[in-house]
C-alpha cells in the first residue's frame, strides 16, 4: 500500500485512539489494518477463540438451567446430588430418562447446542463406534437405532435419536465437542508457553546483549549446548517417568522453548547498547537494570512482538505432535493430537482425520497470517519511511 493510503487511514483514526497512540503507534496501526488478510485473520481467531472459553456453554452434557418445583438451578456451575430429583446418586445424570422425566413433569431444562462434553460417551449410537456424522446415516440405520432404543419417529427420520455432527471417536465420544474444548485447550496451552517462554527469553537475550564480554560468552556456549541436546527424545523421557498434565508438560517444553527468542533480543541489545540516548543515561547515572527496562528492551520488544505469533504456532503443533505420539496430554484429555492418531488407527472413519486436520489447519494458518501482518506493523522501512 502507498504512503498517501496509509496516512490516510492514520487520520481517520478517531479522536479518542489519536490521544491514546503515539504517532508511529498510530502508523503500526494503519499498517497492520492495510494487511487485509491478515486483520480479518485477527478477528476471526479472536472470534473463535472467545467462543472456545465459554465451551461449556456450546458443548456440555448439562444443561445450563433448570427450573424444577419453581426453583432456579444451575448445573453448569454446580454439581447437584440426584436426590434433589429423586434419585440417589452423588452426581446427577441430566441425560437419564427418568431424572429427564423427573424434570420435564416439574419444570423444564435449557439445553447448550450440543448435548455433549469432550468426555462423555453416547451410549445410543446408531452404529458401532467410531459412529459416522448423524446426517450421514441411512434412513435405513435411523429407524433401526430408533427401533433399539424404543423411540418413534412418525417420519422415520433421524430426528428422534440423538445427534452427533461430526461423528463420535472410537469410544463414542461426540468429535465437536472434543474439537471445540481441544480448540481452546490447545490455544491455552500455546499462549501461555509463548508468554512464558517469551519472557525468559528476552530477559537472557537482553542480559547477553547489553553486558557482553564473558556474559555474552558463557551464555552462548551454555545455549549451544543445550540447543544440540536431542529435545524430542527428552521431552519423551521425561513425560514417560513423570505423569503428564498440563502444567507438567509446560514445564517440561518450557525447558527448550525460551531459546527460540534469545538470539533474536541478543542481537537487538547488542546494536542498541552502544546507542548515543543508551551512553547519554548512563552519564547521567541511570543504573543498568534501568536503562535495559526503560531504553533497551523497548527497541527489542519490536523484534520480539513480531515473532511471538510464531512463537505461539510452534508451541501448538508442538503439543499437538506430542499428543499424536502418545506423549502429551493424560488420556482422555480434549487433545486435537490424539483425535488425528485417531484418525490414523481407523482408516474406516475418515471423519476423525480430516476434521482434525481441518481445525488444526485453521488455527495455524490464521495464527501465521497474522504474524504476517504483526511483520508488516512493525516493520522499520514502513513505519518511518
Amino acid at each position: 500500500m502507498d504512503a498517501p493510503a496509509i496516512e490516510a487511514l492514520t487520520t481517520r483514526a478517531p479522536p479518542l485512539q489519536r490521544a491514546r497512540l503515539s504517532p508511529i503507534n498510530q502508523r503500526r496501526l494503519a499498517l497492520f489494518k492495510a494487511h487485509r488478510r491478515g486483520y480479518w485473520s485477527f478477528w476471526i481467531f479472536m472470534v473463535l477463540f472467545v467462543l472456545s472459553l465459554f465451551a461449556e456453554f456450546i458443548a456440555n452434557d448439562r444443561p445450563v438451567l433448570v427450573v424444577y418445583k419453581g426453583e432456579l438451578l444451575f448445573p453448569v456451575f454446580k454439581d447437584y446430588p440426584e436426590e434433589k430429583f429423586g434419585g440417589f446418586l452423588a452426581r446427577t445424570d441430566y441425560r437419564d430418562a427418568v431424572i429427564a422425566d423427573e424434570i420435564k413433569a416439574h419444570g423444564f431444562m435449557v439445553w447448550p447446542p450440543v448435548h455433549f462434553s469432550y468426555r462423555t460417551i453416547n451410549r445410543q449410537l446408531p452404529t458401532p463406534a467410531p459412529s459416522p456424522p448423524t446426517w450421514m446415516l441411512s434412513k435405513a440405520q435411523c429407524a433401526a437405532a430408533a427401533e433399539r432404543f424404543d423411540k418413534q419417529d412418525p417420519g422415520g427420520g433421524c430426528g428422534v435419536i440423538e445427534w452427533n455432527w461430526l461423528g463420535t471417536d472410537d469410544q463414542g465420544r461426540d468429535v465437536l465437542a472434543r474439537l471445540i474444548y481441544g480448540f481452546r485447550l490447545s490455544l491455552l496451552f500455546g499462549l501461555t508457553l509463548a508468554i512464558v517462554s517469551s519472557v525468559v527469553g528476552v530477559a537472557a537475550g537482553a542480559l547477553q546483549g547489553y553486558y557482553g564480554g564473558w556474559t555474552d560468552l558463557l551464555f552462548q556456549r551454555f545455549i549451544e549446548v543445550w540447543s544440540s541436546l536431542p529435545h524430542l527424545y527428552l521431552l519423551i523421557i521425561i513425560s514417560s517417568i513423570i505423569t503428564p498434565s498440563f502444567f507438567v508438560l509446560l514445564g517440561i517444553l518450557l525447558l527448550f522453548s525460551w531459546v527460540s527468542l534469545v538470539h533474536v533480543v541478543r542481537a537487538e541489545c547488542l546494536r542498541t547498547r552502544n546507542f548515543e540516548y543508551v551512553n547519554a543515561a548512563r552519564a547521567l547515572g541511570l543504573s543498568n537494570p534501568a536503562i535495559i527496562w526503560r531504553h533497551v528492551l523497548p527497541n527489542a520488544m519490536v523484534a520480539t512482538l513480531t515473532f511471538l505469533p510464531f512463537v505461539l504456532n510452534g508451541s501448538i503443533t508442538t503439543l499437538t505432535a506430542l499428543d499424536f505420539l502418545g506423549f502429551g496430554l493424560p488420556p482422555g484429555s480434549p487433545s486435537l493430537g490424539e483425535l488425528l492418531l485417531q484418525g490414523k488407527s481407523n482408516l474406516q472413519a475418515p471423519w476423525l482425520g480430516l476434521t482434525g486436520f481441518i481445525v488444526i489447519a485453521l488455527m495455524l494458518s490464521l495464527l501465521v497470517f497474522i504474524g504476517e501482518a504483526v511483520r508488516d506493523a512493525f516493520d522499520p522501512r514502513k513505519t518511518l519511511q
